[in-house]
């Protein structure tokens, strides 16, 4: 199978989603890409201070959407497929940059009493082979790198905001259980699939509470297939920490909700339980988490830790 390396320059990275986006390259099913992303904002250049946010971008202007690669297309892929990422590697750069609140008028922000004249920056120093990163020369915490964005085009005509995660497309997941190891499940929208990678995370709690991570550069290597037999017809994942399911919405219960009903229907699918009977095993087993409030469509998934039930 074939490698294909993709670095970021203007021709190969885009901010936002389109079922219309020529592809940057078209692979076959099993074959591997290695693509290296900037940050979410797409700095070009290394901070040298906490809040060094005049640094030039490669959008330049107010955010519009996370700076992704251009799409890759995968050969044979159509409408009712199920395409599987499934990520090798997370190598972050040297740096990275988290600040709060990121969205000064956001509910968590207003909860908090937060506003924009309290916004404060943590400058990372990433160390990738000592697995660390250290903040402000003061806070160090390990790594645990993922990306934020991992997404399909949807399905709709037009330009689509990389921002809120869908049930149908993946996208601004920011689930930090997706970390090597994981095989993330992709429902197929359009021909090709079009995969776009970015929103490079060197650690996330859970929740992504300020509204950014350990935000940075990252190189990601993939091997990309066409899935079949799958459980489950909307986003789902298989991570080194267990299976994962998803809810997203603006209502937190309606997420709670969509999560837990997609864990139940896998429960029943592998384990040939009624549904009555897989929700009293997931009460039993599976863990409901915030995955992040911070992008105005909310998330919570579902994990069923792997080994827990035989």
């Amino acid at each position: 199978m074939a490698l294909f390396r993709v670095e970021p320059s203007p021709e190969t990275t885009v901010n936002v989603f389109s079922p219309g986006h020529d592809p940057l390259l078209v692979i076959d099913p099993g074959d591997t890409i290695a693509v290296r992303t900037l940050d979410a904002a797409g700095y070009l250049e290394r901070h040298e201070y906490p809040g060094d946010a005049g640094r030039p971008t490669m959008f330049p202007g107010e955010f519009r959407g996370h700076c992704l690669n251009r799409p890759v297309a995968v050969r044979g892929a159509a409408p009712g497929d199920m395409l599987a990422v499934q990520i090798v590697s997370l190598t972050p750069d040297s740096w990275g940059w988290t600040t709060s609140p990121t969205v000064p008028d956001s509910p968590v922000a207003r909860r908090l009493g937060l506003t924009e004249a309290d916004r404060s920056w943590l400058l990372w120093e990433i160390d990738a082979a000592a697995g660390t990163a250290t903040a402000n020369g003061k806070y160090t915490r390990p790594l645990a790198p993922f990306l934020g964005v991992t997404g399909v085009a949807p399905a709709g005509q037009g330009e689509h905001s990389t921002v809120p995660p869908r049930a149908e497309a993946g996208g601004n997941i920011d689930c930090k259980e997706l970390t090597a190891g994981s095989t993330l499940y992709l429902p197929v929208n359009v021909e090709g699939a079009l995969l776009y990678l970015g929103d490079g995370h060197g650690a996330q709690g859970d929740g992504e509470s300020c509204g950014t991570a350990i935000e940075c550069a990252m190189t990601t290597e993939a091997v990309v297939t066409i899935a079949s037999d799958r459980p489950l017809a909307s986003v789902h994942a298989e991570t080194p920490a267990g299976r994962v399911t998803f809810g997203f919405s603006a209502d937190l219960n309606e997420a709670m909700g969509d999560a837990l009903d997609a864990m139940v229907a896998w429960l029943v699918k592998s384990h040939g339980a009624s549904r009555s009977e897989a929700l009293a095993l997931a009460s039993t087993c599976a863990d409901l988490r915030i995955t992040q409030v911070a992008n105005v469509t909310w998330g919570v998934h579902a994990l069923l830790p792997a080994g827990i039930l035989s």
